[in-house]
């Protein structure tokens, strides 16, 4: 039986880029934004004059994102059970190409290389499910949908959510997830 293949968005899915724009922030300006102060503002408004697209841009950003809580140990367990593929639409940054792969080997040395897809539009992926935080990047995709939750997305309620690689460790792989049956 062929095994299911499953794609994950990097930023905001598994890199939290989105703690690492507020940190920076918070060591430049001295102002504390949490995530529940962005909460429910569309990513551009993460941070006040634009900040959070000034920093993306600069150099360093993406190899230095930190981590998501749980997501290195949860993608081990899915590899067991899924072929994986990251995705990011990293094109729209181009500087990040590098600074993402080099992420990634770093992080992740058990994802090949060979699954890694970096593009500017992700309709062309065909896998059977997609993560990611984006539902811009969920509505044309032709597999199941899962929404993972950010502060820009709280307010969306077409797809299953993940609040956390806990919670996604569970919805695919209990074989009573509804996603499963």
């Amino acid at each position: 039986m062929k095994r299911k293949s499953l794609a994950i968005d990097m930023d905001g899915v598994i890199a939290d880029v989105e703690a690492h724009a507020l940190q920076i922030y918070y060591e430049r300006f001295g102002k504390l934004w949490t995530k529940e102060d962005a909460s429910g503002k569309p990513e551009k408004d993460l941070l006040p004059d634009g900040y959070f697209r000034k920093f993306v841009l600069e150099p360093g950003f993406f190899r230095s994102a930190p981590v998501m809580d749980g997501a290195v140990e949860a993608l081990q367990k899915l590899q067991e059970h899924y072929d994986i593929y990251i995705v990011s639409a990293a094109m729209e940054f181009p500087l990040s190409l590098p600074e993402k792969y080099d992420w990634m080997t770093e992080h992740f040395p058990f994802i090949s290389w060979r699954n890694l897809v970096f593009c500017g539009d992700k309709s062309i992926i065909s896998t059977d499910f997609m993560i990611d935080d984006h539902p811009k990047n969920l509505d044309h995709f032709s597999g199941q949908s899962i929404i993972f939750s950010s502060f820009h997305n709280f307010d969306i309620n077409r797809y299953p959510r993940i609040n956390n690689w806990e919670e996604g460790l569970i919805l695919l792989t209990n074989p009573l997830s509804p996603l499963l049956i």
